[in-house]
C-alpha cells in the first residue's frame, strides 16, 4: 500500500488496513525494537495496539498520531488496522463542541417551537439556529484545517511504520 492511496481515502480519521506475512508478535516485537533504536518517534504499546507520535517537542495543536491494532489472522499471517487521528484531546474536545452546537440548535428550536406555539415573535430562536448551523460548519472546517496542517505529519507516521516492517517484505 502507498502512501498516495492510504491518504487520498481521507475524511477526518483517514483508516487503512492490510495483511502481513507475519505472525503478529514478530510485528509487534519490531515496533518494541523501533521505540529503542530511534529518538523521532513516541512508540507506545499496550497488548496488541501500537502509537505512534512525534515527540512533544515536535509537536503542535493539530499533530496526529497512529494507532495500529496488528491482530493475528492464523500463525503466519496479520492484519494491520490503522487509524490516524487527532491527539486524543483535540479530538475530545472537537466532539464536545459538536454536540454543544446540536443541543444549543435543538434546545433553540423548541424555543422557538413554544414561542411560535404562543404566538409570540421566534425570530430570535430561529436566527439562533441559523447560527448554530454556521458554528458547526466553522467547526467542520477549522477540522478540516487542522487535519491539512498535520498531513506531513502523517506521511512520516506512515513512513515509519511501513519502514518498521519493511523488514518483513512490506
Amino acid at each position: 500500500m502507498s502512501n498516495s492511496s492510504t491518504l487520498n481515502e481521507v475524511v477526518l480519521r483517514p483508516r487503512f488496513d492490510f495483511e502481513k506475512n507475519n505472525n503478529n508478535e514478530e510485528l509487534l516485537t519490531l515496533f518494541d525494537k523501533a521505540k529503542n533504536d530511534q529518538s523521532d518517534f513516541i512508540v507506545s504499546r499496550i497488548d496488541n495496539h501500537v502509537f505512534l507520535k512525534l515527540p512533544k517537542s515536535k509537536q503542535h495543536f493539530w499533530s496526529p498520531q497512529l494507532h495500529l491494532e496488528i491482530d493475528e489472522i492464523d500463525g503466519n499471517t496479520s492484519r494491520i488496522h490503522g487509524l490516524f487521528g487527532p491527539n486524543p484531546t483535540v479530538w475530545t474536545m472537537f466532539m464536545f463542541f459538536h454536540f454543544l452546537v446540536v443541543c444549543l440548535f435543538l434546545g433553540f428550536g423548541a424555543w422557538a417551537y413554544s414561542n411560535w406555539s404562543l404566538e409570540s415573535s421566534y425570530a430570535i430562536q430561529l436566527s439562533l439556529m441559523l447560527f448554530m448551523v454556521i458554528l458547526w460548519f466553522i467547526l467542520y472546517f477549522v477540522g478540516r484545517l487542522g487535519k491539512k496542517a498535520g498531513m506531513d505529519e502523517m506521511y512520516l507516521l506512515h513512513g515509519f511504520m511501513r519502514d518498521t516492517l519493511r523488514g518483513t517484505e512490506f
